[in-house]
């Protein structure tokens, strides 16, 4: 792609409307300055300096696909308590309608507290259900969600699952029928759980450790035949078009069953990886939707990915940077 046409691509992608659906959390932050041990134990006394929430798991999804320029449409289901206030207050920043979200008095939000200094993480503070959907929730669940997919121009469906409870077996049967008969792309951002049920998708999205566990396979990161091989396999069992495989300090892996991609990664100071997953899938989906080829998916999913490492908190992907360095990249070539 040349200059023009990329810069056309990223304009196009204010006409996208993306569904996602997946499991929602409150990324906290606490900021401060370890100075000392504490004399009740040996572990570091950090000093408050700053607390804040931001948007994440399949909400940071949301907020990446809308700093790309798309407008995206979040469905989940979170706590009928505080925290999910909270998140729900986060997310009007980015989204007009919060009419994808349902609250459920049978679960609490999922927030993730994180402790840093020096930019360096100190500890992580876990408050969350795993527990699947209760029936009647799960019912609601999905009727609101294909209630949507009618309703609605979408241009693309986005599962991100963090395993923890939102995504049913059955959700991805019934919405994945749907949306393929209505020839809307769907992608996904596997976990272990469900790993095997996303069935006939149009992009599968696992990290490396994720599809050799979830394949059961015994595989170096770096054989990339071995791993194409075995790619066609999972593709041809799953029917799935396009593989998307994140290998972390090797970049990423495209398989279309025919042939396959690689692409290594761009050289740089990494500060935190949380959140690079979802910004791969966010811009994965968009450039998809967008009509672009193989390589051009996963050669700018991995340069968008390795721009949010750089900073050492969970943010969304700056599209500007990404079209300057997606530009550099393609026209090097």
């Amino acid at each position: 792609m040349n200059k023009i046409e990329l810069e056309k691509t990223f304009e196009s992608f204010s006409d996208f409307n993306v569904l996602i659906i997946g499991d929602v959390m409150v990324d906290a932050y606490v900021w401060g300055k370890v100075e000392r041990i504490s004399p009740e134990a040996p572990v570091p006394i950090l000093s408050c300096v700053k607390r804040e929430n931001r948007l994440g798991g399949a909400a940071n999804v949301a907020l990446n696909i809308k700093s790309m320029g798309a407008n995206p449409i979040l469905c989940s289901v979170i706590g009928d308590d505080e925290k999910g206030k909270d998140f729900l207050q986060l997310l009007s920043k980015i989204q007009e309608e919060q009419y994808g979200i349902v609250s459920s008095k049978h679960r609490r939000t999922t927030v993730k507290t994180r402790f840093i200094s020096d930019n360096q993480h100190l500890i992580r503070i876990d408050e969350e259900d795993t527990h699947e959907l209760a029936d009647k929730i799960e019912l609601q669940f999905i009727d609101h969600i294909k209630s949507l997919l009618n309703k609605n121009t979408i241009h693309a469906v986005v599962f991100e699952d963090y395993d923890k409870g939102v995504i049913t077996q059955s959700l991805i049967s019934e919405i994945t029928n749907l949306t393929n008969k209505k020839k809307i792309p769907i992608l996904v951002d596997p976990k272990k759980r469900h790993y095997k049920d996303y069935k006939n998708v149009s992009l599968f999205k696992p990290n490396f450790k994720e599809f050799v566990e979830g394949s059961n396979l015994d595989l170096e990161k770096g054989d990339l035949e071995g791993l194409f091989t075995e790619a066609k396999k999972f593709q041809n069992e799953m029917g799935i078009n396009k593989l998307l495989i994140t290998l972390s300090e090797l970049g990423v892996f495209i398989s279309n069953e025919k042939t396959y991609e690689h692409i290594p990664a761009v050289v740089r100071e990494i500060a935190d990886v949380s959140g690079a997953g979802d910004t791969v899938i966010s811009v994965a989906t968009l450039c998809l939707a967008a009509g672009m080829q193989a390589r051009e998916i996963a050669a700018i999913s991995n340069l968008a990915g390795g721009i949010v490492c750089e900073i050492p908190v969970v943010v969304p992907i700056d599209k500007k940077q990404l079209l300057n360095e997606s530009i550099k990249l393609f026209t090097s070539n």
